[in-house]
């Protein structure tokens, strides 16, 4: 009954999606004085369009289905262990990827988006206000905080996901402590050994964090 809630609740996000979406390209045809919707519907428009949707469809099905996932346990003498994990699993993931909405929602609520002055000014010197922009900004103003933001929210969602990963396999991932433990340690690039992931789920996650980390 909750995943049908859920599933509810998304089909209106959707609604809204799409809602929003004709929004941005009626007021792309007013700014570019275009009469004929299709002059704004390019290639790459549609991609993101088709992209912001299918990232927007995922969600876990309702019902109990179940996969095996066999893995080798590495701090186990390589014992290989089959174990059945709920479908669920590969279904949350994904989600992650809606995050991005959280740029926009920056983007709207942003004073060089909603101020009047800075919009005009902006627009005589073509200047376009998206998120990319309003992201520069803020680490023009307050580098140090969107940085400390940043990494913050990354160190939590990477231990998170991490544990969703190895908990079935691994008693010591289900502790949430113990991936953030080993998260920590990815980023600083020390890789004390106590605490390794099992799943190629794990260790490209870990991967993972380990690049953006190095490109930050």
């Amino acid at each position: 009954m909750k995943k049908y809630q859920e599933i509810k609740k998304d089909v209106c996000k959707l609604t809204l999606k799409l809602w929003y979406l004709r929004q941005q390209l009626v007021l792309f045809m007013i700014d570019n004085c275009a009469d004929d919707w299709r002059i704004a519907m390019t290639p790459q428009r549609i991609s993101l369009i088709f992209l912001e949707l299918a990232v927007c469809a995922v969600h876990p099905i309702p019902g109990e289905y179940y996969f095996t996932w066999t893995t080798k346990l590495a701090n186990q003498n390589g014992i290989v262990e089959s174990r059945k994990v709920p479908i669920d699993v590969t279904l949350s993931l994904p989600m992650f990827l809606r995050l991005y909405l959280i740029c926009r929602v920056m983007l709207l609520h942003s004073k060089l988006f909603t101020d009047a002055s800075s919009r005009s000014i902006g627009a005589l010197n073509r200047i376009n206000f998206n998120t990319r922009f309003v992201l520069k900004t803020l680490m023009t103003i307050c580098p140090g905080t969107v940085l400390l933001v940043f990494m913050v929210s990354l160190w939590i969602i990477a231990s998170w996901t991490l544990r969703l990963c190895e908990r079935y396999h691994d008693e010591e991932h289900a502790n949430l402590l113990n991936t953030m433990w080993l998260t920590a340690i990815t980023f600083l690039s020390v890789g004390y050994g106590d605490i390794v992931p099992n799943t190629y789920c794990g260790r490209g996650i870990s991967v993972s964090t380990g690049l953006m980390v190095s490109i930050i």
